[in-house]
């Protein structure tokens, strides 16, 4: 049992509460970057899709549109030209945004990932990604699209899926195959997530325990 989970049936132990699946899943997934080429059937990402749908939305707008890409080689194309778009954008950022793009490659380092010598260095060989957008201009479409992912992520890892959020994904915009996917200009690319099953399994990063406030 994971840690987190310990830790929270000791605390409940006197009050016998019972740790519900929701509960395991959300203390037990994990954002994977390996994974096999076993494929994940249609039924399975049709379940991950509804779960999402079922997210809460400003004014119940229900914004997001999903794109789903099965095709390896399709998916190995847009992985390399996401990684070219990303970086060319880079001078363009800000500061703040070219600080976090330079820690998330230090992170993909620590995984054991290497940008330029990977077939696969965007979606790490996961057989599913599907790209999530939403109208443009729409105010309040990252924190429903940020609603829905968890909903999808979580909805997988209980089907035994694991999952992984690509915050890159969106430089998918900047490629020159984009219009492959179909996807109208009215529309932005907010985020992509990776589907599959894992080939690791990561430790449990360590979690601040010091930022809840009763007043």
């Amino acid at each position: 049992m994971n840690n987190n989970i310990s830790e929270l049936v000791e605390i409940k132990q006197t009050d016998k509460i019972c740790i519900s699946d929701v509960l395991k899943k959300i203390f037990e997934r994990r954002s994977v970057r390996k994974y096999s080429t076993k494929e994940v059937t249609k039924d399975l990402i049709e379940q991950i899709l509804a779960a999402g749908k079922m997210a809460p939305s400003a004014m119940n707008k229900q914004p997001w549109r999903f794109y789903v890409m099965l095709n390896k080689e399709d998916i190995n194309l847009f992985s390399k030209e996401i990684l070219k778009a990303g970086l060319k954008s880079i001078p363009q950022m800000g500061i703040k945004n070219l600080i976090n793009t330079i820690v998330s490659g230090i992170s993909q380092l620590s995984h054991g990932i290497d940008f330029f010598k990977d077939k696969d260095p965007i979606f790490h060989g996961a057989p599913v990604v599907i790209f999530i957008t939403a109208p443009k201009y729409d105010e309040w479409a990252s924190l429903d699209i940020g609603m829905c992912s968890q909903n999808m992520m979580l909805a997988a890892k209980s089907l035994g899926i694991d999952s992984c959020p690509i915050g890159f994904g969106k430089f998918v915009e900047k490629t020159p195959h984009y219009s492959k996917l179909g996807i109208p200009l009215s529309e932005q690319v907010h985020l992509a997530i990776i589907f599959g099953y894992g080939e690791e399994s990561p430790l449990n990063p360590k979690r601040t325990n010091h930022n809840v406030f009763y007043k």
